[in-house]
């Protein structure tokens, strides 16, 4: 059989990003370089990575999270608000960034969103499914709004009355209703399917790269790791989200760090944070099944992808949408756990001491909650577990008084009932950790209250047998 010289050039092509890519990315560690493969594509670009966008809205989150602390009680509120709403929507002339903020010791590249990519927003890519974990029975895009706007009328973005932390629920529940969602629910989902933006086709006009390689480098911006993260500890990713070694951070060696490519934002956080315990890899297994994916549509040299190619890459996508879930549960385990340790210090501290204790369950409270919420945002429907996630924890902690919101008015304003106490509450906690546990199966266990609920359940049987002697 005689085989054509342009069959010869994609069998080479194909050789090609197998033997000289395989080695470059594994022997550096790094998501990338990846080659053009996209067939009659005649410019001068030579990598196809490209997840600018992604990054962009990362920074945006983070900024949100900033600026939701930044009311004075309610005499500035129109301004704050219109300042999370301009980070919320983007702006095609970009804007500053205010988080991740350079210091004497980490610099960054960019202080301006224009900088990452023009036009980015969160608005545009927030989950709009129903969200049952908040108050009023709103979508999700609903949920955000509710908050910023009652974050723009608190005093440095906290509502001590009913006991919730803003920054932290909008910084949560956005990690998980953006980056979460668009990855597993989306990027990793419909777009890996044969007839939507197929790897024989550009992705778009004038691109570079084709529909499937595009597609996953997106997914991959969405995770939020270095690109660089194989070569690194957990210790060491979570140590660049903290600013803390801009020498690890710092992978070309310029001086500054490329928010692009060297930083690591939320999810790849809090992975690093649940590996630091030495008993899972999630950072390590998620980063490594994306860099296998991408070699799989590496190798099909701008050919539509095989049926057995795209089974191979799904296999790579439930990897990471896997670990991605287990990540977000490991981090709503260690607020539980939090939340619990802080309750004890209540009932044991003095007056004089309690107000700073609050404030800590308060923040790990909408750390828990946040986390919760993010959880139910992604491909799969938690149905039962998602219900019993969200009565355990309730719409917001139970206070000292025994008072929690249990919804909101006409008027939008909450809902209380006084008719618990604190020890009930623990035990809720108690459950949601084991409910976690279980649903998830979870490795790491950060703040494992596992003995406390044996102890709960020994004494109980202790009482009930002295009531039958």
């Amino acid at each position: 059989m005689k085989i054509s010289s342009k069959s010869i050039l994609k069998i080479s092509t194909a050789l090609l990003a197998s033997t000289i890519f395989t080695n470059a990315v594994f022997a550096e560690g790094t998501y990338g370089p990846f080659p053009v493969t996209l067939q009659g594509y005649e410019g001068s670009e030579e990598n196809t990575v490209s997840y600018s966008g992604q990054i962009a809205r990362h920074v945006l989150h983070d900024n949100l999270k900033v600026l939701a602390a930044n009311g004075n009680g309610g005499a500035n509120a129109e301004e704050v608000l219109a300042q999370m709403m301009a980070y919320y929507n983007g702006d095609e002339n970009g804007l500053e960034v205010l988080a991740p903020a350079s210091t004497d010791d980490f610099g960054f590249m960019q202080t301006n969103t224009s900088e990452i990519s023009s036009g980015a927003n969160l608005e545009g890519k927030f989950y709009n499914g129903s969200m049952n974990a908040w108050p009023g029975s709103l979508t999700g895009k609903d949920v955000i709004v509710d908050m910023m706007e009652r974050a723009a009328l608190t005093n440095g973005g906290v509502d001590l009355e009913n006991g919730l932390h803003y920054p932290q629920l909008i910084s949560k529940f956005t990690m998980g209703a953006v980056s979460f969602h668009q990855a597993v629910d989306n990027y990793l989902d419909e777009k890996l399917e044969a007839d939507t933006k197929p790897n024989n086709e550009a992705y778009s006009e004038g691109a570079h790269y084709t529909g499937k390689e595009h597609s996953w480098d997106e997914a991959f911006g969405y995770w939020g790791a270095p690109a660089h993260a194989l070569s690194l500890t957990p210790e060491q990713a979570y140590n660049i989200a903290k600013k803390a070694d801009l020498a690890v951070a710092d992978a070309n060696g310029d001086g500054v760090v490329d928010m692009k490519s060297e930083y690591t934002f939320g999810p790849a956080y809090y992975a690093a944070d649940a590996d630091k315990s030495g008993k899972t890899q999630y950072l390590h297994t998620i980063m490594t099944a994306f860099i296998d994916g991408r070699m799989i549509i590496a190798n099909a040299a701008g050919e539509a992808l095989s049926d057995d190619q795209r089974t191979e890459l799904k296999a790579q996508a439930r990897i990471i949408a896997d670990n991605w879930e287990k990540v977000l549960a490991e981090a709503a385990f260690k607020y539980a756990g939090s939340v619990y340790n802080d309750i004890n210090k209540l009932k044991e501290a003095e007056d004089a001491d309690k107000a700073d204790i609050t404030a800590d369950y308060i923040k790990h409270w909408g750390e828990l909650k946040g986390f919760l919420m993010a959880l139910q945002t992604g491909k799969n429907n938690l149905g039962e577990t998602a219900t019993q996630m969200n009565i355990l924890t309730g719409f917001g902690p139970v206070l000292e008084d025994g008072s929690f919101v249990t919804g909101v008015d006409a008027d939008g304003k909450f809902n209380k009932l006084q008719r618990t106490s604190l020890g009930d509450y623990q035990i809720n906690m108690l459950k949601l950790q084991q409910l976690l546990a279980d649903d998830f199966g979870l490795e790491a266990r950060k703040n494992d209250l596992s003995d406390e609920l044996k102890n709960l359940a020994e004494a109980i049987e202790a009482a009930e047998a002295a009531e039958t002697d």
